[in-house]
């Protein structure tokens, strides 16, 4: 049987086993598994590099952003920085939906991760969003749909994963979804300006100049210390002083005291608490990648990559069509898996076409963000535990209609420009020297 066959059927194993429920370990075992039973493909080996790939420097990043972020949270430095954006859209009409977007969007410039959106300013946010007039449903829709900026703002665990198994430059990474996340920041809020008209919102009542200098003042003091934490390790990470594995070691050392002594959200308890969280999440995302290097190895090893390139080329060879096609394919592999999975396992079979038809390694990085991004915004079939599920508990029926509408409206129109107009993912990076 030719590999492309047994790969298909791999990947549909893979796909199959997602769609019930199984753990993600599980579903790539089975993958694995199909691989080897049809392909007579010998697993010792495999299995020995992927373990040893885990002793990678690049990857002890993950672990500290992740605990940087899940202190983050629990610490009240989400809260300040609310407060902080809430100074100046906080009084318009929709402006705590802007609120949000633009929250998420500077809380991923601290954590590096989707999730922390979600966790740091959902459980204040959506009630808050209820209370004051927005409908359940939308206000779980617009913080779900504004916590994946935090795939996209860097720093980025994606970018990293990403930069490691294509061997990119992962400052370039980082870069080339700044625009791309920007982009999208301005439109989801957009969006949320003009739905925001039709909704009974309750409005704060008109401050005096006064009063709005006085409390500007009292909240932007108070955000200082949470502010300069993305200043730090993006300062430093651009500047050439640390390394991006540096600058989150950094994160946590500089969250602790913060958490403790200036916002003293952080207690003993707590901080066990994100210690114990973040720990979880690490050791699941670990498996996750030695799982999917695996798979990606083998498909690697039987040529996989170049059988797809030559396969795709005699359907077409046009440049717009293929990447439309890709999207797609992303888009919906995006669904499926999370977002570090559909890197692992998608880019090494992909950058070879990509490179093909013009598209450089650090365009196809924004590309990836933004389509896997965009499956990990879509409820209907991702696996994601949502904020509708448990942090906004809404019903699935009142999140589909705004979530699928945010998804149209702010994040389709990004994935066609970083597509097609290569400058808004490569501004940044090349402004850098990349």
């Amino acid at each position: 049987m030719e590999i492309i066959a047994i790969s298909l059927i791999a990947l549909a194993a893979l796909v199959v086993l997602l769609s019930f429920g199984v753990p993600l370990p599980y579903c790539f075992g089975g993958a694995l598994m199909s691989m080897v039973i049809l392909g007579d493909i010998p697993m010792e080996g495999t299995m020995v590099w992927g373990f040893s790939q885990l002793s990678n420097p690049v990857l002890l990043c993950i672990p500290l952003f992740v605990f940087a972020g899940t202190i983050m949270s629990e610490s009240g430095i989400a809260a300040s920085l609310l407060d902080f954006v809430n100074i100046f859209v906080g009084r318009i009409r929709g402006g705590l939906g802007v609120v949000a977007s633009v929250s998420c969007a500077i809380i991923g410039a601290i954590s590096g991760s989707g999730l922390t959106g979600v966790a740091a300013t959902g459980p204040l946010l959506i009630p808050a969003m209820a209370a004051k007039g927005y409908p359940r449903g939308y206000a779980t829709a617009l913080v779900s749909n504004s916590s994946v900026l935090g795939l996209l703002i860097p720093p980025s665990v994606t970018m990293i994963i990403y930069g490691w198994v294509t061997d990119t430059s992962i400052l370039a990474c980082f870069l080339a979804t700044l625009g791309p996340g920007i982009a999208i920041t301005v439109l989801l809020s957009a969006v949320n300006l003009y739905m925001a008209r039709s909704f009974p919102l309750e409005l704060e009542p008109p401050a005096t100049k006064k009063e709005i200098i006085k409390e500007g003042i009292s909240c932007t003091s108070r955000a200082i210390p949470a502010l300069m934490m993305p200043l730090i390790i993006l300062g430093g990470i651009y500047g050439g002083i640390m390394t991006p594995t540096e600058a989150a070691a950094v994160a946590v050392i500089y969250a602790i005291p913060v958490g403790f002594l200036i916002y003293k959200g952080l207690t003993v308890e707590t901080f066990l608490k994100a210690a114990k969280s973040s720990a979880t999440a690490v050791g699941a995302i670990m498996i996750m990648i030695v799982f999917s290097l695996m798979l990606s190895q083998i498909f690697v090893m039987e040529d996989v990559p170049q059988a797809l390139v030559s396969g795709i080329f005699s359907i077409t060879e046009n440049k717009v069509l293929l990447l439309i096609l890709i999207n797609f394919l992303l888009f919906f592999v995006g669904m499926i898996v999370n977002d570090i999975t559909a890197i692992i396992l998608i880019a090494p079979l992909l950058l070879p076409l990509m490179e093909a038809i013009g598209v450089s390694p650090v365009q196809f990085a924004a590309i990836m963000g933004v389509n896997t991004g965009m499956g990990r915004g879509n409820p209907t079939l991702c696996i994601y535990p949502l904020p509708w599920d448990r942090i906004g508990k809404g019903q699935f029926s009142e999140v589909i209609r705004p979530a699928m509408v945010l998804l149209l409206f702010a994040y389709v129109p990004v994935v066609f420009l970083t597509s097609l107009w290569p400058d808004l993912s490569l501004f940044f990076p090349r402004l850098f020297g990349y």
